[in-house]
C-alpha cells in the first residue's frame, strides 16, 4: 500500500470514515509476516558485496608492504605485527626457558679456526644439534653469527656432487673445487676467519636432528587420526592448531634458544649478534630478527618477497600472514642493519616490489643506509659464493671488523660427515621419528603456557595485557581499528509500536557487508540489544513470522533490538542451508596453516561482524536515531561463543552480555574445518578466558554448570564489580530468561 493512497470500501468506492481507517490500520499492523516475507536487505538470490566471499588467499598471493607515513604510525603497526608473529608461533607468552644442558665436544683445530660439535635442549627432551666454529686466536669480545640453513636435505652434513659443483663454478656461483663442495661449511669457515663465532644448527628432521621425521616436518600431507585427540595430541591436529603449536613455532623457538646458547659463550660480544640464512633459513632469520631485540644485524637471503611466502609446512603457521607478509616481517627489524638477496625465483621482483618500500621505511626512521639489496637474479635459488660475499661485506661494515673491502672468501678443506656429526658412542643419538616425544613436547608447551596464563588471571589489567592482547591477534581485529562503517537503508516499515528498518552495515575499510534489521520502538529508551542466534536475523521471529515473545518484550519495553546475518548466515546463503565445513585453499595438504595462516577463520570473521555492529552503534546514528546510551549483546544458541569472543575485543564498549555457551570449548573440536574452529581458541584459557577478558560489566551466563574459575576470579577482583549471574534453567527457557535479565 503506497504512501498517500486513500482507502475505499470495495463495494461503494466511497471514502472510508477516518475512525475505521485508524482501526483497519491497527489491524493491518498486527497481521503476522509469513516466514517468506521476513525483511531482507537484498533481493532474493543476491549475495552481499563482501570481499570475504572471494576465494581464500594462499601462499602464492600478493603481499605488498605499505610503508607508514610517520615513525609513530609505524611504531603502532609494528607492535601489532610483532605480536602477531609471537602469537602465531606459540610464543605469547614465551615458553619458560628450561635448562639448555649444553654439550660441546669433539674439538677440531685448523690453522686459524676450530670446529666443535654441540647440542642442547630447547625444551625438555628436544635436542638442537649443530657445529660451533670459532676463530682460533681471539682477542677481547668477538661478534657471533647464527647461520640457519634452509631446505637443503642434510644441509650441514651434505656435500655437493662433482657434476653440480663444476656447473656452479662454470656459472660463477662457486669459486673452489674443495671448499665449494659445502656452501654451508664455506660460510662458517670464512666467518670464523673474519673473527666471528658461528653457530650453524639443524632444522628439524635434518642432519643430526631426527627426533621428528622429515615426513612430519616438511612433507606432511594427511591428518593422523591417532594424533587428533583432546589429550596427548600431535602436530597439525586441530588441538595443536587450537593451542598454536606448530613445526614452525618449534623452529622459531629453537632459534631463540640458539641465541641463548651463543650468548652463553664467554667470548661473544652481546652487542654484535647477527643472523643469516637462505630459503627456509631466510624465513627463520626474518622471524628471529623480528621478535628478539638481541639481534643486531640481519641478512635473510632469497626469501624476502611480495610473492610466494614459503611453501613448506615448516614455514607456515596459522594466523601468521593474515594481513601481512614477509616484507613487513623484514621491516620489523628497522632501523637496524639489514641486507637481503634475490635470485631467479619468487624474489626476482624485489628490486621494484618490496625493497623500495623498505627503503622508504628506513628513511622515515632516519637510517636510509641501513638496508641493502644484493641482487642475484641471474642465479637460481641459492646462497652461493656471490651472495655470501654480499653478507661478508655487510657484516664487515656494520660490525667494524676492519677487513679490507671487498672481503674475499678463501678455500679450505671441508670436513667429512663423520667429523661433523654430534652423535657418537659417548654421546648417543636420541630415538628417531619419536611420536611419543612429539606428544610430550606439545604437552609440556601446553602446560607451561597454561600455568603462565593462569598466573596472569589474578586481575583484569594483567589478564588484558596477556590474554586480551593475544585474542586481538587470534580474532584478527582490534575494536579501535574496526574500520569505517556506513549504513545503507534498504527497507523501512512502520509496525504497531516500532519501526522496522533493514539494510546493510557496510565496513568500507575491510570491504565487508552485514545485513541487519533494526527494531526501533516508537518510544525509545536509548538502549540497544544486539540479538544474535545461529539463524542470523531471522532469529528475531517465530516460524509464523511474528516476533519471538522475548524479542517482543524488549521492544515493548522501549529497547531497540538488532538482528544480523553474520557471514554465511541468512542472506549469505543462496540455498538457505547452514555451512557444514569451512573452505580451504587449493593446496591438497591437510595442514590448517595453508588456509588459516593467510585467512581469518570463519569464526573470527563472524566475530568481526559483531564488532562492526557494536562499533557502528557506538560511533554513528541510524536514520536520525542518536547513538544509544547502552549497548548490550545477547549471544544465544550457536552464537554464544561468537558473542563471547566479540566481548573479549570490544570489552567496555559492550555494557552488558547475556550469553549461552552451551558448554562449548574450542579445545573439544576435532576438525579444523568445523565452522566454530579458531586457531588459538583453546590456548588463552578457552571460552572462559574470552569472557573473563571482557569482564567488568554485567554478565549473564547460561550453559555452564558453574561460573568458570577464571571468570569468578576476575569478577571477584574487579574494583567496580557488577557481577555474574548464572542461569541454570531448562534450555527451552534460556532466551526468555536472557530477555528478562536484559530488561533489569
Amino acid at each position: 500500500m503506497g504512501a498517500g493512497r486513500r482507502l475505499f470500501f470495495p463495494a461503494t468506492d466511497c471514502p472510508m470514515p477516518k475512525p475505521l481507517v485508524a482501526l483497519l490500520l491497527q489491524l493491518i499492523c498486527v497481521v503476522p509476516l509469513s516466514a517468506a516475507d521476513l525483511p531482507r536487505a537484498l533481493p532474493a538470490g543476491t549475495l552481499p558485496q563482501d570481499t570475504r566471499l572471494q576465494p581464500p588467499k594462499d601462499l602464492n598471493g600478493y603481499f605488498p608492504f605499505q610503508p607508514p607515513k610517520s615513525a609513530q604510525e609505524w611504531e603502532q603497526r609494528a607492535d601489532f605485527v610483532r605480536r602477531r608473529v609471537l602469537v602465531s608461533q606459540g610464543l605469547w607468552p614465551l615458553p619458560t626457558r628450561s635448562p639448555l644442558n649444553p654439550v660441546i665436544h669433539g674439538r677440531i683445530e685448523t690453522e686459524d679456526y676450530t670446529v666443535e660439535k654441540a647440542f642442547f635442549e630447547s625444551v625438555p627432551g628436544l635436542f638442537v644439534t649443530g657445529n660451533l666454529y670459532r676463530p682460533k686466536h681471539v682477542t677481547g669480545a668477538v661478534p657471533a653469527v647464527l647461520f640457519a640453513h634452509g631446505h637443503w636435505q642434510d644441509a650441514r652434513l651434505s656435500e655437493e656432487t662433482e657434476d653440480n659443483l663444476r656447473k656452479e663454478i662454470a656459472a660463477g656461483a662457486e669459486r673452489f673445487e674443495k671448499g665449494g663442495r659445502s656452501r654451508f661449511q664455506s660460510m662458517c669457515v670464512q666467518l670464523a676467519r673474519m673473527g666471528c663465532v658461528v653457530w650453524q644448527w639443524d632444522m628439524l628432521s635434518d642432519s643430526d636432528s631426527k627426533q621428528i621425521s622429515r615426513e612430519i616436518v616438511h612433507t606432511f600431507g594427511k591428518q593422523r587420526p591417532e594424533m587428533n585427540t583432546v589429550e596427548n595430541w600431535g602436530l597439525y591436529s586441530p588441538q595443536a592448531e587450537a593451542n598454536l603449536q606448530s613445526v614452525m613455532g618449534l623452529q622459531t623457538w629453537n632459534a631463540v634458544r640458539s641465541l641463548d646458547f651463543v650468548l652463553g659463550l664467554p667470548e661473544v660480544d652481546p652487542k654484535r649478534i647477527a643472523i643469516t640464512g637462505a630459503s627456509g633459513g631466510g624465513t627463520q632469520t626474518m622471524l628471529l630478527a623480528a621478535i628478539d631485540p638481541r639481534v643486531a644485524l640481519s641478512f635473510p637471503a632469497v626469501m624476502v618477497s611480495t610473492a610466494m611466502q614459503g611453501g613448506c609446512t615448516c614455514e607456515n603457521s596459522s594466523l601468521l600472514r593474515i594481513g601481512t607478509g614477509n616484507v613487513e616481517f623484514a621491516a620489523l627489524f628497522a632501523p637496524k642493519p639489514q641486507g637481503m638477496t634475490t635470485a631467479d625465483d619468487w624474489t626476482k621482483e624485489m628490486a621494484t616490489k618490496g625493497f623500495p618500500e623498505l627503503k622508504q621505511l628506513y628513511a622515515t626512521l632516519g637510517a636510509p643506509d641501513n638496508v641493502m639489496l644484493h641482487r642475484g637474479e641471474h642465479f637460481p635459488h641459492n646462497y652461493n659464493a656471490v651472495a655470501r660475499a654480499g653478507f661478508y661485506a655487510w657484516l664487515n661494515r656494520h660490525f667494524k671488523l676492519g677487513l679490507k673491502d671487498p672481503v674475499i672468501e678463501r678455500d679450505f678443506d671441508p670436513l667429512p660427515r663423520e667429523q661433523l656429526t654430534v652423535w657418537d658412542a659417548q654421546h648417543p643419538a636420541p630415538k628417531t621419528n619419536d611420536a611419543d616425544l612429539e606428544r610430550r613436547l606439545l604437552r609440556w608447551l601446553n602446560d607451561d603456557a597454561a600455568h603462565q596464563l593462569q598466573e596472569s588471571a589474578t586481575a583484569l589489567g594483567p589478564l588484558r595485557k596477556t590474554v586480551g592482547a593475544a585474542l586481538e591477534v587470534v580474532l584478527g581485529r582490534t575494536f579501535s581499528g574496526g574500520g569505517q562503517i556506513e549504513w545503507d537503508l534498504k527497507q523501512k516499515q512502520s509496525r504497531d509500536a516500532w519501526v522496522e528498518m533493514t539494510g546493510l552495515l557496510r565496513n568500507k575499510t575491510y570491504a565487508e557487508e552485514v545485513p541487519v534489521t533494526f527494531l526501533y520502538p516508537k518510544t525509545w529508551n536509548q538502549k540497544v540489544v544486539v540479538w544474535l542466534t545461529g539463524e542470523g536475523k531471522s532469529g528475531l521471529w517465530k516460524a509464523d513470522g511474528t516476533l519471538k515473545p522475548e524479542v517482543q518484550s524488549l521492544v515493548s519495553a522501549g529497547t531497540t533490538v538488532v538482528g544480523a546475518d553474520l557471514l554465511y548466515q541468512g542472506e549469505f546463503l543462496l540455498d538457505g542451508k547452514p555451512l557444514q565445513q569451512t573452505r580451504t585453499v587449493a593446496n591438497p595438504r591437510e595442514a590448517a596453516a595453508y588456509t588459516l595462516g593467510y585467512n581469518p577463520s570463519l569464526f573470527a570473521q563472524r566475530v568481526h561482524d559483531v564488532l562492526t555492529i557494536v562499533r557502528f552503534l557506538r560511533t554513528s546514528d541510524v536514520d536520525g536515531h542518536p547513538k544509544p546510551s547502552q549497548v548490550a549483546v545477547a549471544g544465544l544458541g550457536a552464537a554464544g561463543p561468537i558473542a563471547s569472543a566479540a566481548w573479549s575485543v570490544a570489552q567496555d564498549s559492550i555494557d552488558r552480555l547475556a550469553v549461552d555457551t552451551q558448554g562449548f570449548r574450542f579445545g573439544q573440536l576435532l576438525d579444523y574445518r568445523d565452522p566454530r574452529f579458531l586457531p588459538g581458541g583453546a590456548k588463552y584459557l578457552d571460552l572462559p578466558g574470552m569472557l573473563a577478558v571482557g569482564g567488568r560489566n554485567p554478565l549473564w551466563l547460561a550453559g555452564e554448570t558453574a561460573v568458570p574459575a577464571v571468570i569468578k576470579q576476575i569478577y571477584d577482583q574487579s574494583s567496580n564489580l557488577r557481577g555474574v549471574e548464572l542461569h541454570q534453567g531448562p534450555p527451552a527457557e534460556i532466551e526468555a530468561a536472557a530477555a528478562r535479565w536484559l530488561l533489569k
